[in-house]
């Protein structure tokens, strides 16, 4: 067992780099913006601000997720559950989606948006089309890698392996916030800017992160486990 004041150093330690990489990822972006702002000689907007939310909080939730150790196929399990998250939230989220127009091919765009919106990788195929905007891409990996490690502490936590993901509430509810956040906040580049609209998915997107971070109803499910045995 490791000691109670090695254990509060490495809590302190954990909790401080955290603290670091976040305002540093926040300061970055603020100054990026305020930069592009200034040489571009446009007035920032609600808009522009997202991106340092999502990206933010994303770093935030990654420095805090330390996976579970498992065994191998229990690993594969969860990978391929977040490997299907991603991909329905890039189906939903707009960054794959039908074609729609003609195919113009593969284009990048550096310098017509504010930074985390670009540089954006814009693609219009004969079958499909995609639009990878960075921070929006970025939010979706990491509610990936969270169901990810979620499904690997569900399987420890509830009997019946990794189906016991789905039992618990505050595990299943970010699938259907987050995919709500992707409709209402995902959206072409070419599509007009409705800040309230992109305002909710942001908030969806915080709230998401946090619910699936914290993950309170597996505690309860792994009380009643020990309860039980």
């Amino acid at each position: 067992m490791m000691p109670v004041r090695n254990a509060v150093g490495t809590l302190e330690d954990s909790t401080r780099r955290t603290a670091v990489y976040t305002a540093v990822t926040a300061n970055t972006l603020v100054l990026a913006v305020l930069l592009y702002s200034y040489v571009s000689g446009r007035t920032p907007t609600a808009y522009w601000f997202f991106p340092i939310v999502w990206i933010t909080v994303g770093v935030w939730a990654l420095v805090r997720t330390t996976p579970d150790p498992a065994d191998s196929r229990t690993t594969y399990a969860a990978a391929a559950i977040g490997a299907g998250y991603f991909l329905v939230l890039a189906a939903v989220g707009g960054i794959v989606t039908p074609a729609s127009g003609p195919a113009v091919g593969l284009t990048v765009q550096f310098t017509e948006l504010p930074p985390g919106w670009n540089p954006a990788v814009l693609y219009d195929g004969s079958l499909v089309q995609f639009a990878v905007v960075p921070y929006s891409t970025f939010g979706y990996f990491v509610l990936a890698y969270l169901v990810y490690a979620t499904a690997i502490e569900a399987r420890g936590a509830v009997a019946g392996g990794l189906l016991g993901l789905f039992s618990c509430v505050s595990c299943t509810v970010p699938v259907i916030a987050s995919a709500f956040g992707s409709v209402v906040g995902g959206a072409a580049v070419t599509t007009a800017v409705q800040t309230q609209t992109y305002g909710l998915g942001t908030a969806v997107f915080v709230v998401t992160v946090l619910l699936l971070l914290y993950r309170p109803g597996l505690e309860r499910l792994r009380r009643l486990r020990r309860l039980r045995s």
